[in-house]
């Protein structure tokens, strides 16, 4: 049995196969999904669990190149952006348009689907490297 980190043996293994530029997704309960992009749902409830709890978890143990959000999240939940600035300092941001967003997600290795309910509540996290 696992002794530390992630638990859930989807999200460890999707963590341990990532390499240089690989993105992931964080997504709220609405999200839609691409055909294709591996989803790893965990929601259970509206809220639970919340989009930042796995954000911190994924922080902790993924090495993050940069990010992606949608440009709507300033003005439709800027607490969010707020919390997500916070905890990424140093991490660059990029800003693409929802649609574009969308699109996007279907390069990504996998979708983490949270129950989060509060708009734009979703990431890409592009992988960087340790050396």
């Amino acid at each position: 049995m696992k002794k530390n980190g992630t638990l859930n043996s989807d999200i460890a293994k999707l963590l341990a196969d990532l390499g240089h530029m690989d993105q992931i997704v964080i997504a709220d309960a609405g999200l839609p999904i691409p055909v294709g992009v591996k989803k790893i749902d965990l929601a259970l409830t509206l809220n639970d669990p919340p989009f930042q709890k796995l954000l911190a978890i994924l922080i902790n143990e993924m090495v993050i190149e940069e990010v992606i959000l949608a440009v709507e999240i300033k003005s439709e939940n800027s607490a969010q952006l707020k919390l997500i600035e916070e905890k990424l300092l140093d991490k660059p941001i990029h800003y693409v348009s929802h649609k574009e967003f969308k699109k996007q997600t279907s390069y990504s290795k996998a979708i983490i689907r949270t129950g989060e309910a509060t708009p734009y509540s979703n990431i890409i996290l592009q992988s960087g490297v340790l050396f």
